[in-house]
């Protein structure tokens, strides 16, 4: 693939709904423009943006894939994105390296969670955006009905370009509302010009709507257009591509991408109208203390951020987006985000999988390097200019499980493997709860950890399963009591002696309050060591199910000792002993986690929320407007209710709402909760 100047080169993110046809639609511009020889087919397992095996098999987009083609001049750089909400990570990988958003819209479907997601973050980043209406070839399909949910969801920047004419219910052919043509297409997707359909009413509203917006582009334009003369073809192509790049016009094309009916359409329409490398807006690194401007000129010295790593046991890929300059194979370039030095050498493109190997990347392109260290959201850069490009944020796991292997083993392997998935995806987290001595892999749901798993079945050869993680209870007590403890032992020979009396009491601790108050010598000095540590090494179990004791004061206040038989052993034992006497005339009780809950949801789904919360035994403590029209409910909830809630919220919003879980307090278990715990638990911390 030949170099591009950054006036030549596209960088266009295709998002949407999950289902809406995103990787249809690159397979068919791929297809068009002669980049593939055949047309693949998602359920056919045969396109270029799924070959993962994982996508194969589910027949779904589960990672983000670059596939880039040639046409008319220009270089796209296509990086079709998941449309599942469980792997959004590959949706703010594309965001971050693309300057256009091509939005997917189901003409059955219409617009979805998922459309003003993608729309809402393209506007949140400043990328210019479209919108393509497909499916049209299906029953039931209605571009009208779709075209005026997108005014009413986004307002008056919603701008057709090209329309579908219908009749007898089914398209007849596509209108081009910029060069006034008009094309139908046959079973191969070939087009062939007809005259416009006279009885199309709609069409000379649309094309004054399209005046409308380019005259609110340029003033000249808008003195032309209110003077009443139209628009040439080339003002109105000018106009609609200032308009995109400025935000003010959000065109929206139509076609099918299964047929191939409108595609070439489309492409003359991403060609004019969505903005080059060179006219994205700059991107701003921080040097030192200074904030950096970047110009995307080849001439500069280089910076390029790394948008996605794919990892796997012989290596890994480190996608990058170059802002300035050139990456080339032999720049020994500094990271930017370590400080340490980077060797390039190896640089390729990739389409899907298919490498093709080059010596250099140029600003404003997208390019792949093999084998280095550097990870997702570092700056490769010249040391002639450090400069670091800020990441872009990923969403926070929100769903755990246990992970336990399947081999005796593989446990030494689990932290290895998963480290790798890491690497590839900033969206999951790992952790080891040391208490539980579980490891725990967090995700955005149920499918993304699911996935996770067979990765680590066929890229580490590790075999696991995952269990919902153990709750770390606490126990404490209510009442004051004074218990004993009588160690005594004879064996015909040394023998071993300790007592002890001491106080329990509840304080406002997380650890043991030991104190002691002997008189008289009952017990020397030196064991009270002893009889502290014993007690020490008994509140990590409880007398109820064994989880570490809070909130409990021990004061020695008697005992006795034997000046041959008694050791420090003996009062460890000793201590042990009043201790669990002590603890079970104490009123023992059992305690459970408490978060503090934040979850966002759309205004109509407050109600819905509430009652979820309620039955989850939730403390709502207000609620206050969020973004517009969403809620922020806050809540204090057991964290014991909260293993299925990221499905709950998307379930409830349809993957509109987010939310944020944070430990807060321990608090007590409600009583008649207290059997089922204990009855759990007996399993649980016997494992």
């Amino acid at each position: 693939m030949k170099q591009y100047t950054p006036d030549k080169i596209k960088n266009i993110l295709i998002a949407g709904h999950g289902g809406s046809g995103k990787t249809t639609l690159t397979e068919a511009l791929l297809y068009k423009t002669g980049a593939t020889d055949r047309l693949g087919r998602v359920a056919d397992g045969n396109t270029v943006s799924d070959y993962d095996p994982e996508e194969i098999k589910r027949k779904v987009s589960l990672l983000s894939v670059l596939a880039p083609f040639e046409h008319k001049g220009y270089k796209f750089n296509l990086i079709d994105a998941p449309g599942l909400f469980d792997f959004a990570g590959g949706f703010y990988e594309g965001l971050k390296a693309a300057g256009s958003v091509l939005i997917t819209v189901s003409g059955k479907s219409g617009v979805t969670v998922g459309v003003k997601n993608a729309y809402k973050n393209a506007v949140k980043y400043n990328k210019a955006r479209a919108f393509f209406v497909g499916k049209l070839d299906t029953e039931h399909a209605d571009f009208y009905k779709v075209l005026a949910d997108l005014k009413a969801a986004f307002g008056p920047s919603v701008c057709p370009v090209t329309v579908p004419h219908y009749a007898n219910g089914k398209v007849e052919c596509y209108v081009d509302l910029i060069n006034n043509k008009a094309f139908q297409y046959d079973a191969d997707g070939k087009e062939k010009e007809v005259p416009i359909p006279e009885s199309e009413y709609r069409l000379d509203g649309l094309r004054t709507a399209i005046s409308e917006a380019v005259a609110e582009t340029d003033e000249a334009l808008f003195e032309k257009y209110f003077s009443g003369e139209q628009f040439t073809q080339e003002e109105l192509v000018k106009g609609v591509h200032e308009g995109v790049q400025s935000g003010s016009i959000t065109p929206v094309f139509c076609g099918s991408a299964y047929t191939l009916e409108a595609i070439d359409m489309l492409l003359y329409s991403l060609c004019e109208f969505l903005p080059t490398a060179a006219e994205e807006a700059p991107e701003i690194g921080v040097a030192g203390d200074e904030m950096v401007e970047l110009a995307c000129d080849p001439a500069q010295p280089a910076a390029a951020y790394i948008f996605k790593t794919v990892a796997d046991p012989f290596g890994r890929l480190s996608f990058f987006k170059v802002y300035a300059g050139k990456i080339s194979a032999d720049l020994n370039a500094v990271n930017a985000s370590t400080s340490e030095p980077e060797k390039i050498g190896k640089l390729v493109y990739l389409r899907g999988k298919k490498q093709e190997e080059t010596k250099e990347v140029s600003a404003g392109d997208i390019g792949v390097a093999v084998k280095i260290t550097a990870n997702t959201g570092d700056t490769l850069c010249d040391p002639a200019r450090v400069v670091k490009i800020e990441p872009i944020p990923f969403p926070h796991p929100c769903y755990s499980m246990a992970v336990t292997t399947k081999n005796k083993g593989d446990e030494g392997k689990i932290s290895q493997a998963i480290q790798r998935l890491l690497e590839e995806d900033p969206t999951l987290g790992f952790t080891i709860n040391t208490e539980t001595k579980q490891q725990i892999l967090s995700g955005l749901g149920d499918q993304h950890l699911e996935v996770a798993k067979s990765k680590l079945k066929s890229k580490f050869g590790v075999d696991v399963d995952l269990v919902p993680p153990i709750v770390a209870y606490r126990e404490t007590i209510r009442k004051k009591v004074k218990a004993e403890g009588k160690h005594k032992k004879q064996t015909g020979g040394h023998g071993q002696f300790g007592h002890v009396w001491i106080e329990f009491e509840p304080c406002d601790s997380d650890s043991l309050v030991f104190e002691e108050k002997v008189f008289g010598g009952a017990v020397p000095k030196g064991y009270f060591p002893a009889v502290e540590k014993g007690l020490q090494e008994c509140v990590k179990r409880g007398v109820l199910a064994g989880y570490p004791v809070v909130g409990l004061k021990a004061t020695l206040v008697d005992g006795s000792y034997h000046p041959v038989d008694s050791s420090e052993m003996a009062f460890k034992t000793a201590a042990s002993l009043a201790y669990r006497k002590g603890l079970e005339e104490a009123s023992p009780i059992l305690l459970e986690p408490i978060g503090i809950l934040k979850v966002v949801v759309p205004d109509a789904n407050t109600g819905d929320m509430m009652g979820e919360l309620n039955k989850k035994r939730g403390r709502v403590m207000g609620m206050n407007p969020d973004e517009e029209g969403m809620t922020c409910i806050e809540a204090e909830v057991p964290m014991s209710e909260m293993q299925d809630f990221a499905m709950l919220v998307r379930q409830i919003t349809q993957g509109a709402g987010w939310f944020n879980l944070e430990f807060a307090r321990y608090e007590q278990l409600p009583a008649q909760l207290e059997a089922s715990v204990i009855e759990a638990a007996k399993s649980l911390l016997a494992e």
